[in-house]
């Protein structure tokens, strides 16, 4: 664009990645090593027992935390730890369920579907509409996801693939939810309020489906409390630093999960195609191309500020 103004400098694009960012890279690459985990321990339990199990147990490790400020909690609190709560309740008790019948490939590459949909919950539920820049790179973060965990022998849809669909609904939704309340409530109260009632609502569904309580074997203890501590720390972690980082950026973020679970997963052994390695390529383009900013320093944070805020 050009300017009247000869003496301003010309226009550069601008890359801003500062310690919420990397909080949230620090947190996919938790999250990449989970999907192993979950499909191994799905041979042994149900989902709703491993799931109300791993965030019951990310409730009582993050009950100290909360609890000298416990006092304080708020009718806003309450409605966003159980609004969060319920989203990431369906998101994963129906990914870990799809897990059942299905690969990690698999699940993962559906499990992608969540990024495109985030910018569209943002317009719809926090009335922030996203940059082109964004767009560009959600585009670039799906196409890569594709590259990185699409399954050899295509996609059908069959009852696991359903359920990993749907929950990428939630997932979704769970990511807008905590920006709408980030910067507005309590971290610690609200995170402990969303693990509770993920584990509360993950025993009660129990019932509803006809779910035994498996025997508790060494590999569905570990996995559980080893992810509970994990999902304790990723929750604490994604309420922090969305009170500054936009939906579409941490999902953008969240993208690179595949990448980090390929990773793990050669290392334990399977094989990482060179599709996959160029998947890997195109998401960090898309990290780096929704970072940019077009413009004068001033107009750039008018435009993350009116259409792009730190919260809601």
């Amino acid at each position: 664009m050009l300017h009247n103004d000869a003496p301003d400098k010309p226009d550069s694009p601008r890359l801003m990645i500062g310690r919420p960012e990397l909080a949230l890279i620090g947190v996919t690459v938790l999250w990449g090593g989970t999907f192993l985990i979950v499909h191994h321990a799905m041979q042994e339990t149900g989902p709703f027992f491993f799931v109300g199990l791993r965030f019951g147990t990310a409730a009582l490790i993050a009950l100290p935390l909360a609890l000298p400020v416990l006092r304080g909690l708020t009718g806003k609190e309450l409605l966003a730890g159980l609004m969060i709560g319920l989203g990431i309740f369906v998101g994963y008790s129906l990914q870990t369920w799809g897990l059942q019948t299905i690969s990690s490939s698999t699940s993962a590459f559906i499990t992608a579907a969540y990024v495109p949909l985030v910018p569209i919950m943002q317009w719809i539920i926090l009335r922030r509409r996203p940059r082109l820049t964004s767009w560009i790179g959600v585009a670039l973060a799906f196409i890569g996801l594709m590259l990185v965990a699409a399954p050899k022998d295509g996609l059908a849809l069959g009852k696991g693939e359903a359920l990993t669909l749907i929950s990428t609904v939630a997932i979704a939704l769970e990511i807008s939810f905590i920006s709408l309340w980030a910067g507005k409530v309590n971290v610690a109260r609200v995170t402990l309020v969303q693990l509770a009632v993920t584990s509360l609502l993950a025993f009660a569904f129990m019932g509803a489906v006809g779910e035994q309580v498996s025997p508790l074997s060494w590999t569905v203890g570990l996995s559980a409390c080893g992810l509970g501590a994990m999902t304790a720390l990723i929750q604490f972690v994604m309420n922090w630093a969305q009170r500054t980082v936009s939906p579409t950026r941490a999902t953008l973020i969240y993208a690179g999960e595949p990448v980090w679970a390929g990773i793990i997963g050669r290392i334990a052994g399977e094989r990482l195609p060179p599709t996959a390695l160029m998947g890997g390529i195109l998401i960090v383009a898309a990290v780096i191309v929704s970072e940019m900013q077009f413009g004068r320093k001033k107009k750039s944070e008018e435009v993350d500020a009116g259409k792009e805020p730190a919260s809601a």
